[in-house]
Parts: structure tokens; sequence; C-alpha cells
């Protein structure tokens, strides 16, 4: 009896599944997904590791990447797999997460589509980590990722409409549920349309930095959380930090309670959960009064961006160049596999030299 593969297995769960019906939809309740997006480099992947207690090194996140936790209810995180599917062995009712990575920082974009669906939108949320020891490359980072995503996602709720209005109109109300009815702030803002939560990583490195570039950054990286909705916070290597972002990704992943906690002082952490943060708070763009009127913006984002780009530029460099090629990758090692390919680049090498020779041969005939 042949064996199955892990893709007809896969297959077989879903179809069973959607035999057996649902009443929400479509939507498995007790499964949720978080997609990791942000700097090359930046630390998602230690991240993920970090929530689904895997004591392992970070690999670099080739392109797109994914993994699962699962959590029986009421209990911590059970069992984590690799490119499975969670069917619980004992029975017991087991909440599962999928998580998603991307990698490449902003040369990668298009990949965003892959597990952003009509299907797992409803349980969908974003996490944006930013390396704050790269101020310069922070805002196209952030600005490249949320358009492309925020794109992606309006396309799909618009095709969700056609199909389910209810639970498109639903989604639409439930990114205002963490702001308060009579916040001031609630006619400015444009919350993002599904769960963001933005990292800056590399705390370590950040709090060396001048006075007057942290608040900077402090500032702006609180505005466009709260002009999205979003939550803000800050990490490092540090075991207490790591152990509060911990906290917030498994209360997407989970549903496990969400933290009241804030921290707006920029010579610590930021933690500020979405819709606590408010514009007389955060203050206006940290450029003088004077000089305010000479920025041109069309919204409140564009003044902001501005400002911020004066102080740190962003650096014109080919989002592709640092690519590199996976088939020389020492962690993707295949001895005959490596063999083969040496063979066949000598072979090519051979073939160009003597096509080389063969029109040389053609050009002194004639």
């Amino acid at each position: 009896m042949p064996s199955d593969t892990l893709w007809e297995i896969a297959k077989a769960e879903v179809e069973k599944r959607g035999s057996n019906g649902s009443e929400s939809d479509g939507v498995e309740i007790g499964e949720k997904s978080v997609f990791f997006i942000g700097s090359k480099n930046g630390g998602k992947t230690t991240i993920i590791l970090r929530c689904l207690d895997r004591d392992e090194p970070p690999k670099p996140t080739l392109a797109l990447e994914y993994t699962y936790g699962r959590k029986a209810k009421g209990h911590n995180i059970v069992s984590v797999f690799l490119c499975g599917i969670a069917v619980p062995e004992d029975g017991e009712p087991k909440d599962i997460a999928h998580f998603w990575e991307l990698g490449g920082g902003t040369s990668l974009l298009d990949l965003i589509s892959i597990p952003i669906t009509s299907d797992t939108l409803r349980t969908f949320s974003i996490v944006l980590v930013l390396d704050l020891s790269k101020p310069n490359d922070l805002w196209p980072t952030m600005e490249n990722l949320l358009q492309a995503t925020k794109s992606h996602v309006n396309k799909v709720i618009m095709k969700l409409g056609k199909k389910n209005s209810k639970a498109s109109s639903e989604m639409r109300q439930k990114i205002w549920s963490n702001m308060q009815k009579d916040h001031p702030d609630r006619e400015i803002i444009d919350p993002f349309p599904i769960p963001l939560v933005i990292i800056g990583s590399k705390y370590d490195i950040f709090q060396d930095f001048d006075s007057e570039k942290r608040k900077v950054i402090c500032k702006t990286l609180r505005f466009v959380a709260h002009y999205y909705g979003a939550s803000l916070m800050f990490t490092s290597k540090s075991e207490a930090l790591l152990l509060k972002i911990r906290g917030v990704i498994n209360q997407l992943a989970f549903g496990i309670d969400k933290s009241k906690s804030i921290c707006v002082d920029q010579n610590k952490p930021l933690f500020i959960t979405a819709g606590l943060d408010s514009l007389s708070q955060i203050g206006s763009p940290p450029v003088p009064d004077n000089d305010i009127g000479k920025l041109h913006a069309r919204s409140p984002m564009e003044l902001w961006k501005k400002v911020y780009e004066r102080l740190f530029p962003p650096k014109n460099t080919n989002t592709l160049k640092d690519i590199k090629d996976p088939a020389r990758d020492p962690q993707y090692a295949e001895s005959e596999v490596d063999e083969m390919r040496i063979q066949k680049d000598q072979e090519l090498e051979q073939y160009k030299r003597s096509s080389s020779k063969s029109w040389k041969q053609i050009e002194l005939d004639s």
C-alpha cells in the first residue's frame, strides 16, 4: 500500500474539515495567522522562535517561510511543526497559530499575496519588525511593506464582500475596535484594515543613539502606529523584553488577554497598546515651527515623513543587490546536487567558449 505524501495528507484533512461544515462561513474557530514582515536581518525569526519556545539558532529567511504552533485550550503551546498540518492526537481541542515570515526586506513584495487570502483574512494579523539600528532604512522599509500589504488586503476585502457582504462589513467595523468611541483622534486616524503590531528591534543598539535622534525616531513611530491603530513596542535580546513581545504575539495567535501596560518614555523601550496613545501626547513633528510651513505636505503622514527624512535621508540602494544565490548558500548544501551543479556549470562554460570560437570562425570565413 503506497504511503501518502505530506500534501495528500494535508488535502485529505482540508476536505474532511470542509465536509463537516462550519458555522462561521469557512473560518476555523481556534485558528489564527500571524504574518511577520520587516527589515532584512531585523530579528523576525528570533522573535518567532522565542514565541514558540524553540531553542535553536535563527537562520536567514530565504523568501517566504511557514511554521505553526498548537496550544491546548487553556494551556501553553504544546507542539510546533514545520510545513505540516496540525491534527490533535489525543482529541483535545487545540488552538492553532500559523506563522508566516517574509524574508528579503522590501525585495519580495509580490509574495505578500500568498498567505493573505479571503479564507484566512478574518483571522489574520500583521507584525512589522523594524531595525532601530538602521534609521535611514526605517521609513522606506515601513512605507513599502505597509503600502503593499494594505493594498492587497483591501483587494481581498473587496473580493470577500462580493461573496459575503456581512463578513466584509464586520471586518471594516472591527478595525475600529481598539479605538474608544469618544477618542479625540477618531476622525483623524486611518486604521490598518487588519490588526497590526509594529516592533522596533535591536533596542540595545538604539539606546546608545544621540538623544535628539532617539526622540525623532520614537515620536515618528508613535505617530505611525497611532495613525494606523497599531500597537508599538521595542525589543532586543533582553529576556525581559522578549517575554513582553511573546505575550503580544500570543495575544494575536491564541487570543490571550491583551496587555494594558504602557511606556512612552523615549529613554526606555516603548510599549504602547493600540488605542492607548493620542496625538496630544505624541506632540507635533520634531521641527521648528517656522520650518513646518516650508514643508509642503498633503497629509499628516506625508508631513511626518518629510520631517523624519530631513534627519534620516533614505539611502539610494538597490533592494535586490543583497539577495544571494541560494544555490551557493552553505545551509542548503547537498553534495550530490552540488556536484552535478558544478559539472553543469563547467559544461556551460565549455559550450560558451566553443560557441565563441565558432562565431569567430564564421566571421573569418566571411
